[in-house]
């Protein structure tokens, strides 16, 4: 080994070349429609061992724990950026698919897995690990790729994806401890378990993010930059704190964040960005990391078994979940098989699949290939067929192109009045009118236009026109006024 700082020097060079390959080559994916996280996938697996980069890793510790805290990072980001109204129109659905349908997809794949091979308690540990969707591969594939979905299809995907974690993490690990001690663990106690770590897990993210959420209000920070380093301690003491008292350290996370984003929050736009970018750096530091841990002559061997489990798991065992769970919600048949379709997996399965490993438990290494195997094609179908079948099925919502450029105010005290944009339809009275015969309330004005790629500066003779974003400061009293004029802001359409 090298020593230091040259040691150093080439890790941070190794990890900044692979950062940025993968960054340059996520932009390419969006043309040829593969999804993002695949292409970190690939990356990491073409820099390991046996690939081009040959780079030896091998410590299955070290990548579960850093793939837990990339988790939390991506939930969190979630959370903050999840309207409570969608949450409220997609919790009943959204919590019967993290429940009973990670329940039904773990034991129509484990079956599947005996019938293959597997031993009951390996099939069934099998079965749990790739029963869960993966919050950041729908969170990057719905909210990165400029599909607008119908609310309530998208926000049940999004808050089954945000929750559902809990469940596949407290059934690896009872399921490992089965494996290696048959007959150890009942149905009885997982189910207890089960109840006890949502219960803890939902009561203490609540605590945790109305604490946060108090703090910063009522406690103004010394510098617009320590906002997001509290808000980064939140989420890591909501996952902590319960964690360490047997609840969802993952559900936590998610409460918490769902708590603090949807309140009053200082310096807001920054902590978003913040947290966006973490989660970026998260998502695509989990994924070459695991890409690392692969060998590709492994799945060769698991390649028929990986892909049987793949297609019994898309094809079947994910819509049957969602038909099963979004039936008594009278969900129409076409959002049922879009939600069923639209089950992604990524790198939380493979991140279960290291906890075996840890264990040591028998047959790990195996399950952990095929697990792999199964993430790679799930990437791929349903992963690369978002955008047609959201078009197909008639799933896609006519929304406004994205506002160019946004206007925030920064302030570390809650200031009273909106700042609002508004899209300018031509079907809108407002369009082909001069600021002057504008009727806004008498103190609302107008702030800003944005008019293509020309930022405008409004004046008494400035015409709206449609395809303008127009940007309003008002009172919170006129923000109905507003809106008969205008229509929805942009940032709640």
């Amino acid at each position: 080994m090298p020593s230091e700082p040259i040691a150093t020097a080439i890790l941070l060079v190794t990890f900044g070349f692979l950062l940025a390959t993968s960054i340059v080559f996520a932009r390419a994916s969006q043309r040829i429609s593969v999804p993002v996280p695949l292409i970190f996938l690939c990356i990491g697996m073409l820099a390991g061992s046996e690939g081009i980069g040959g780079i030896p890793f091998e410590n299955y510790e070290f990548s579960y724990r850093l793939g837990i805290v990339a988790l939390v990072l991506i939930l969190f980001d979630g959370g903050l950026n999840t309207p409570i109204g969608a949450v409220r129109r997609a919790i009943g659905p959204a919590a019967a698919l993290a429940t009973v349908g990670v329940a039904i997809t773990a034991v129509i794949v484990g079956g599947t897995a005996r019938l293959l091979g597997f031993s009951w308690p390996e099939a069934i540990l099998f079965g749990a690990i790739v029963s869960s969707t993966d919050a950041a591969a729908v969170f990057s594939v719905l909210r990165g790729s400029g599909i607008h979905l119908k609310r309530r299809v998208g926000a049940t995907l999004e808050v089954e994806s945000g929750i559902n974690d809990p469940m596949a993490f407290l059934l690896t690990i009872l399921l490992t401890r089965n494996l290696l001690e048959p007959g150890s663990v009942s149905p009885g106690q997982i189910a207890l378990s089960i109840g006890v770590e949502i219960v803890i897990g939902t009561a203490l993210g609540a605590a945790i993010g109305f604490g946060a959420r108090r703090v910063l209000t009522r406690l103004p920070l010394a510098a617009g930059g320590l906002y997001p380093a509290f808000s980064l301690a939140v989420a890591f003491l909501a996952y902590g704190i319960p964690t360490l008292v047997h609840g969802s350290g993952f559900l936590a996370v998610y409460v918490s964040a769902l708590i603090l984003g949807n309140g009053q929050l200082p310096y807001r736009t920054g902590v978003l960005r913040v947290h966006d970018s973490l989660a970026w750096l998260s998502q695509i530091t989990m994924f070459l990391l695991l890409g690392l841990l692969v060998f590709p002559s492994s799945l060769l061997d698991t390649g028929w078994t990986g892909l049987a489990l793949a297609a019994v798991l898309a094809f079947v065992a994910r819509p049957v979940a969602a038909a099963i769970c979004l039936v008594p919600f009278r969900f129409p048949p076409r959002e049922i098989a879009y939600t069923g379709w639209i089950g992604l997996r990524g790198a939380v399965p493979i991140v279960l699949a290291t906890y075996p490993v840890l264990s040591r438990a028998p047959g790990a290494d195996w399950i952990f290939s095929v697990v792999f195997f199964v993430v790679v094609f799930n990437s791929i179908i349903p992963g690369a067929t978002v955008a047609w079948a959201t078009r197909k099925l008639g799933l896609e919502l006519r929304e406004p192109p994205a506002p160019p450029a946004v206007l925030t105010i920064e302030s570390r005290q809650h200031l009273e009045g909106d700042l609002l944009s508004f899209y300018v339809d031509e079907g809108l009275a407002v369009a082909g009118v001069s600021l002057a015969d504008l009727t806004l309330p008498e103190d609302a004005s107008v702030a800003m236009i944005i008019r293509g790629k020309t930022m405008l500066a409004p004046t008494g003779h400035t015409v709206l026109t449609a395809g303008d974003h127009v940007y309003i400061v008002s009172r919170s009293d006129d923000r109905g006024l507003i809106q008969l004029l205008f229509g929805v802001p942009e940032e709640e359409g």
